[in-house]
């Protein structure tokens, strides 16, 4: 009688079964891990795309590397309580640590580079449960899943000969993604600012607010600033820190402050697609505003050794199903371990 070949996974699924359940959940790790399907994108190999542009810079997260610390407070005015039981939507005041930056892999990029800027938030209730949030000036994502993310690192990869990415691979990725032309047909009409202070950060993201009836609210959020928009100007083109630099000016003049907006999404709206806006007529609620105070070099700063984790979130906010939360979390996690890791192995007084 000819035996029919198991596949390695069921044979080690056979072996934890007889070995105990120690082992099962190390396969399991393993498996999770992409150890065990090579072809399976991992946070590893997202990571190691990511820094494969800049290349390595030892201590520094591997996207938005170029940052600056901030110090604040949310002052919760209470409206948002009827969708989330968070303590920290009730009214009062939560310490806020918080971090500007820029998108990309290279700490030593001109401001001017790099269009999209971000805002990361850590609220800390006295209770001591955390609300970790990254969010980003741009309207939504770029593509709906990691997978078509890490396509697209991997297509506008430069060329070696050219130091530009290959057309050919570009084209069939747009092809296969056609969604990404809405996202450079925004691209073309944005005006970078001239400020982190008066840009608008969103959540891109859905996320589910939980009641104190048990009820899921969908949502997305955006801070939104009080400061009056400037776009970038000749000046600033000439600056490589110009918005390190105007940031520490604002502050020394007083705080800066922003609205957090709440907007509530109707049946139909997406959940698990951050490349598609909701209707502009949603609900929206003013839970509070922001107000940043005062800010420290990201070295050895308050915000350097936060992992900015979407999905470190407390009682009354939920993750939905979009499956680049997970990817997110995962990645940002593989990014903490290697940069902190590295700042271990540095010399006292290096440089990070």
């Amino acid at each position: 009688m000819t035996m029919k070949q198991s596949s390695p996974l069921s044979r080690l699924l056979r072996f934890a079964l007889v070995g105990g359940i120690p082992i099962l959940l190390a396969i399991l790790f393993l498996w999770a891990g992409g150890w065990l399907s090579p072809q399976r994108l991992t946070a590893g190999k997202l990571v190691d795309t990511l820094q494969s542009g800049p290349g390595e810079k030892p201590g520094f997260r591997r996207n938005h590397a170029k940052g600056l610390c901030v110090i604040g407070e949310f002052d919760a005015n209470g409206n948002a309580s009827v969708l989330s039981k968070a303590a920290l939507f009730a009214p009062g005041k939560t310490p806020v640590t918080g971090r500007f930056a820029i998108a990309g892999g290279n700490p030593d990029a001109p401001d001017f580079a790099v269009p999209i800027r971000s805002m990361a938030l850590a609220f800390t209730s006295p209770s001591g449960q955390q609300w970790r949030t990254g969010m980003n000036a741009m309207p939504f994502f770029p593509l709906p899943t990691p997978e078509a993310f890490y396509e697209q690192l991997v297509a506008s990869k430069p060329d070696p000969a050219t130091g530009k990415p290959d057309p050919q691979k570009m084209q069939a990725f747009v092809a296969k993604y056609p969604a990404v032309k809405v996202f450079g047909a925004w691209a073309q009409k944005y005006v970078p600012s001239g400020s982190w202070a008066v840009d608008r950060y969103n959540s891109l993201n859905a996320f589910n607010f939980i009641d104190k009836n048990g009820q899921s609210h969908l949502v997305r959020w955006s801070m939104v600033p009080q400061q009056a928009w400037q776009p970038i100007s000749e000046s600033d083109h000439q600056n490589k820190d110009f918005l390190q630099q105007d940031l520490v000016k604002r502050l020394a003049q007083g705080p800066l402050k922003w609205d957090l907006i709440v907007t509530v999404a109707q049946a139909g709206d997406a959940s698990n697609d951050a490349s598609k806006l909701w209707p502009a007529d949603r609900q929206t609620i003013n839970a509070g505003t922001l107000m940043l105070n005062s800010t420290v070099p990201q070295e050895g700063g308050p915000c350097n050794n936060i992992n900015y984790d979407p999905l470190i979130l407390p009682d009354g906010i939920a993750a939905s199903d979009d499956p680049l939360l997970n990817a997110r979390s995962a990645a940002y996690a593989k990014s903490y371990n290697r940069r902190t890791q590295e700042e271990a192995h540095q010399a006292p007084g290096e440089h990070l």
